[in-house]
C-alpha cells in the first residue's frame, strides 16, 4: 500500500518571509505616506507622468535581472546609452531614414554588449572588472565624439516614442516596459531557457558539466543587455530632445539597485521578475514623492545608495530569522 505524502503545514511566516510580499507592503506604505504628505501625489496625470522617471531604467533592469541571476554583472549600461544616443543623433544628422537610424542605434548597443560578453567568455575575466573598464571606455567614446557639443534633432517617431502617450494616457516607454516584463517573466519562469539561467547562477561548473553552454548564454545575455540599453537610449533621447556625452550618468547604480532590491541575489541563482517590477515601482514612487517635497537630486542619490546596501544585506537578515523560527 503506497503512502501518500502529507502536505507540509501552512505557515503564515512562509508568506511573510516572501520577498515579493515584503516589497508589496513597502510599496503600499510608500503610496500611503506620499499621499498624506502631498495632495498632488495621487493625481492621475501626475502618477502617469511619474512613470517617465523610471521607465527607461526599468527596461534595462529586466535584462540586468537575467545577467545577475546568471552570476554576472554589467556596470557599463549607462555608458552604452551614451554611445547609442550619439549614434542616434549622428545618423539623424546625416539624413538617414528613420528606421535605419533606429536600427543602427540598436545595433550599436548590441555591439557594445557583445564586446563585453566576448571579453568575459574568451579570456575568463570577471564581468565586474570588464564592465568597469568598458564603462570608462564607452563613456570616453561618447565624450571624444561630442566633446562640448550636443544633438537636438531626432526623427519624429523617436520624439513621439520618448514623450508620447498611447490613447493620450499611457506613455510609450512605460507600455514597452510592461510588455517586456510579461515576456521576460514567461521566459525566466516558464521555459527551459530560464531554468538554465538559474542553473548557471547556482553553479556554473555543474551547469557546464550537464551540457549547458555557459559561455554562449553569458555572451547572449550581455549582448541583450547592450541591445536593451540602446532601446532605452532611444526613449530617453526622444524624451529629453537632446543628447550630451553625460547622458544617463550614474544610472548603473540605480538599475542594479532596482534588481537587487527586488530580491535578486547579487551572487546569482535566485530572484524573480515580479520582485524586480515591484522594486522598480518602489524606487519610482520614492523619487516622485521626494521630488514633490523638493528634495534635491543629491539626496535621492544618497538614499538610492543606502537602499542598495540594505538590499544586499537583507537576504542574510531574513535567513537568520528563518533559522531562529525553525
Amino acid at each position: 500500500m503506497s503512502m501518500i505524502p502529507e502536505k507540509p503545514p501552512f505557515k503564515l511566516l512562509d508568506i511573510l518571509y516572501k520577498k515579493e510580499f515584503i516589497l508589496f507592503v513597502v510599496l503600499v506604505s510608500i503610496l500611503i505616506i506620499n499621499s498624506n504628505i502631498s495632495p498632488y501625489f495621487l493625481d492621475l496625470y501626475n502618477l502617469i507622468d511619474s512613470t517617465f522617471l523610471f521607465s527607461e531604467k526599468a527596461i534595462i533592469a529586466l535584462t540586468m535581472t537575467f545577467v545577475i541571476i546568471a552570476r554576472q554583472i554589467d556596470l557599463s549600461v549607462a555608458s552604452i546609452i551614451a554611445v547609442s544616443s550619439c549614434v542616434l543623433g549622428y545618423t539623424t544628422s546625416l539624413g538617414y531614414d528613420t528606421w535605419l537610424v533606429i536600427s543602427l542605434t540598436l545595433l550599436s548597443g548590441a555591439i557594445c554588449g557583445a564586446f563585453n560578453g566576448a571579453i568575459i567568455t574568451k579570456f575568463a575575466i570577471p564581468s565586474i572588472i570588464v564592465t568597469i573598464g568598458t564603462m570608462s571606455l564607452f563613456r570616453g567614446l561618447a565624450y571624444s565624439f561630442l566633446e562640448d557639443s550636443y544633438y537636438n534633432k531626432f526623427p519624429k517617431l523617436v520624439s513621439n516614442l520618448g514623450g508620447g502617450y498611447l490613447f493620450g494616457y499611457i506613455p510609450y516607454a512605460f507600455l514597452t516596459f510592461i510588455i517586456l516584463a510579461i515576456i521576460f517573466a514567461f521566459i525566466l519562469h516558464k521555459t527551459s531557457v530560464g531554468k538554465k539561467i538559474y542553473s548557471i547562477g547556482n553553479n556554473p561548473d555543474a551547469a557546464q558539466y550537464t551540457g549547458i553552454a555557459v559561455d554562449k548564454y553569458t555572451f547572449v545575455l550581455f549582448t541583450l543587455n547592450g541591445l536593451f540599453s540602446a532601446l532605452a537610449a532611444i526613449f530617453l533621447s526622444g524624451r529629453l530632445s537632446s543628447v550630451r556625452p553625460n547622458i544617463a550618468f550614474g544610472w548603473e547604480l540605480e538599475i542594479i539597485t532596482m534588481v537587487v532590491l527586488g530580491g535578486v541575489y547579487i551572487y546569482g541563482g535566485s530572484g524573480s521578475i515580479l520582485g524586480v517590477v515591484i522594486s522598480i515601482f518602489i524606487l519610482g514612487m520614492l523619487s516622485f514623492g521626494l521630488g514633490l517635497l523638493n528634495v534635491p537630486g543629491v539626496g535621492i542619490i544618497i538614499f538610492t545608495g543606502l537602499l542598495l546596501i540594505l538590499s544586499i544585506g537583507f537576504p542574510s537578515f531574513i535567513q537568520t530569522l528563518r533559522r531562529k523560527n525553525e
